[in-house]
């Protein structure tokens, strides 16, 4: 793209691309040999002798993955077929071409980092459809598991306080209907610090309770576009008359982030403020607590089955929600490739087409901003319109709690004083940002 900053990349020491590449990944790549090791007895109880076979031969290959990645070797081109191993290995191709011949090869330092992170993720999952019988083992699924369960409190609160409002003998103004939209709008976006890549896979739950921190929380705000998605959502309720609104959730991170997101959903339901949601998920494994449909699945049975009166009516409403349709979960192979979304119209119309229906989508999460900005290295001040290079299927919001460097649409001088104060506030999750792009 003319004009474009560069791509943030691990050649920048120091960078928090460069800690990422050095430190982090390693750490996960340490992680997922370990939780293959520890289920060595699982896979020969269920397929014997070729279990343990297969268990060494994914911890081999990601043990060669490991050194690859520490030693900067170049980028290899995926070898396993499947259904998107041509469309990565045309990538690697292209960013081949983007390369002059006296530099070589795609290499995991200097090559953009939102590429070889997606590369490494995919190349975990290679390693375990390289090794059946147990290509179906989910590496990431018990810490997903796991910061679920540790997140019950919170969970049970933000439950109670749904069901509570939504069991009150009269209906809201709309006032009242706009104060609650913000407090789950607020609930959602906090809901994203809870993610185990940036954590290196350690524990990320939310023991706190959140709804009682949202007054405290409102400072670390950095954009705050709220209010354009009351106005659209609103606006949509009174006009629409009978006609569907449609609102897109583009999913994070499983745990107690998909609840906050459930929760956001059902609440956009009770108040007609949406009829229909639409989820989109992983197809594979992904940045260690992304979502897929097993996880998806798994959140909402988990729910409905709980012995907590108002965590198991959230979980029947939601099932019911998807038996009738009102609520779809798709998936789509775009998601886990490593493209930016100014790319999708054209690397897959199918579901830009599919985003084009909605009346507002919302992104969740760190990499769905990387992906909409493309990752790159855009002054403060860029407007979000511009760094979104041409992709706007709908009226579009960015949910986020900031954990890379990169951010737009801040107030002149806004980014250079937080970085005085605080060198970090990039990458800690610390700060948030409702960012929106649409007409209204």
């Amino acid at each position: 793209m003319a004009g474009s900053p560069a791509s943030l990349s691990g050649q920048d020491v120091g960078s928090f691309a460069y800690y990422t590449i050095k430190d982090r990944i390693p750490q996960i790549l340490t992680k997922v040999i370990d939780t293959l090791h520890r289920h060595k007895n699982e896979f020969f109880e269920k397929h014997g002798e070729k279990g343990t076979e297969a268990e060494k031969k994914a911890i081999s290959l990601l043990s060669k993955l490991r050194n690859e990645l520490q030693t900067d070797k170049p980028i290899v081109p995926l070898v396993e077929k499947f259904f998107d191993t041509d469309i990565w290995n045309q990538y690697l191709e292209y960013q081949q071409s983007l390369i002059n011949e006296q530099d070589g090869k795609p290499r995991w330092f200097y090559s953009p980092w939102l590429y070889v992170e997606c590369y490494m993720y995919r190349r975990i999952h290679e390693a375990l459809i390289q090794s059946p019988p147990i290509d179906y083992f989910d590496v990431f699924k018990e810490s997903k598991e796991q910061n679920f369960f540790e997140s019950q409190a919170s969970v049970m609160t933000l439950c109670t306080y749904l069901q509570e409002l939504m069991e009150t003998d009269r209906e809201l103004d709309e006032d009242e209907l706009k104060k609650e939209f913000l407090k789950f709008l607020q609930v959602s976006l906090w809901g994203n610090k809870c993610d185990l890549s940036l954590s290196g896979g350690e524990s990320s739950a939310q023991e706190n309770n959140v709804m009682n921190s949202l007054e405290e929380l409102k400072p670390f705000i950095l954009v705050n576009d709220m209010e354009h998605l009351w106005s659209l959502l609103s606006r949509q309720k009174k006009t629409k008359d009978k006609a569907p609104v449609r609102v897109d959730i583009v999913l994070d991170n499983s745990g107690f982030e998909l609840i906050t997101d459930l929760v956001l959903a059902d609440f956009l339901m009770y108040s007609r403020l949406a009829s229909e949601i639409h989820f989109y998920g992983k197809m594979i494994p992904w940045f260690v607590s992304d979502t897929t449909v097993r996880d998806f699945n798994w959140i909402i049975e988990q729910m409905r089955r709980s012995n907590h009166k108002w965590m198991s009516r959230c979980g029947g409403d939601w099932a019911d929600y998807i038996k009738t349709g009102t609520w779809v979960y798709h998936d789509h192979v775009f998601w886990t490739l490593p493209h930016e979304y100014s790319a999708m119209a054209q690397v897959a119309p199918d579901l830009y087409a599919e985003l084009q229906k909605a009346d507002l989508i919302l992104f969740k999460g760190d990499l769905n901003y990387r992906k909409l900005t493309g990752d790159r290295k855009w002054a403060f001040t860029t407007p979000f319109h511009q760094a979104l290079n041409g992709f706007h299927p709908a009226p579009l919001c960015s949910i986020r709690t900031l954990k890379a460097e990169v951010q737009v649409g801040l107030q002149p001088g806004q980014g250079e004083e937080l970085a005085a104060s605080e060198p970090t506030w990039l990458t800690t999750g610390k700060y948030g940002i409702f960012q929106f792009d649409g007409s209204l």
